[in-house]
């Protein structure tokens, strides 16, 4: 009998040094997930599947230095950040977010992007979020569309939970703000 794909499940199989399945538990599970939380940071589908793919094989190549010290979720979370992160510097896109006419260019990425099909609310959240500083940005993305508690994000992004909680209010203020005005 087959056990229920879990993090409990995918952690156990890691420490058992059952790599194999541990890889497969963890994409099905995590998957679709890892792939939008890229995207949110990339904006592209193109892009996204590239930093997706990297980060498939550090995973994959880290698996047997994985000690459950922290969790499954936490564990391949912090891969996604920090690759995410890392193709951004290398495409010089962190200073694109901090330039308010690169912001624009950001969101006409989205709006011709064939991939994405949201409604024109929707587009506006996007572009306003498009528009936050880095920092300000993953924090609201990981805390409204993930849903994360601040203690998750904190162990992410190696942060205190007051200064998230603060990076948080204020994107949300900025994003309300632009959301008003459409």
């Amino acid at each position: 009998m087959q056990m229920a794909l879990s993090e409990e499940h995918i952690s156990e199989l890691i420490l058992a040094k059952n790599y194999g399945d541990a890889f497969d538990g963890i994409v099905k599970l995590y998957g679709e997930r890892m792939y939008w939380q890229i995207r949110r940071y990339v904006l592209s589908h193109e892009d996204a599947d590239d930093v997706l793919q990297e980060c498939w094989m550090k995973i994959w190549k880290n698996l047997p230095k994985f000690k459950s010290q922290s969790g499954v979720f936490t564990w391949i979370y912090r891969i996604v950040v920090n690759t995410s992160l890392t193709y951004l510097r290398k495409q010089s896109l962190l200073s694109r977010f901090a330039k308010g006419d690169e912001a624009l260019k950001a969101a006409y990425s989205i709006e011709s992007d064939v991939y994405f099909n949201g409604d024109a609310l929707q587009s506006a959240l996007y572009k306003a979020i498009s528009k936050l500083p880095p920092k300000q940005r993953m924090v609201f993305e990981l805390r409204y569309f993930e849903e994360l508690d601040y203690k998750t994000i904190s162990a992410l992004l190696n942060t205190s939970e007051g200064a998230l909680k603060a990076s948080y209010h204020f994107a949300s203020e900025k994003v309300k703000e632009a959301l008003k005005k459409c």
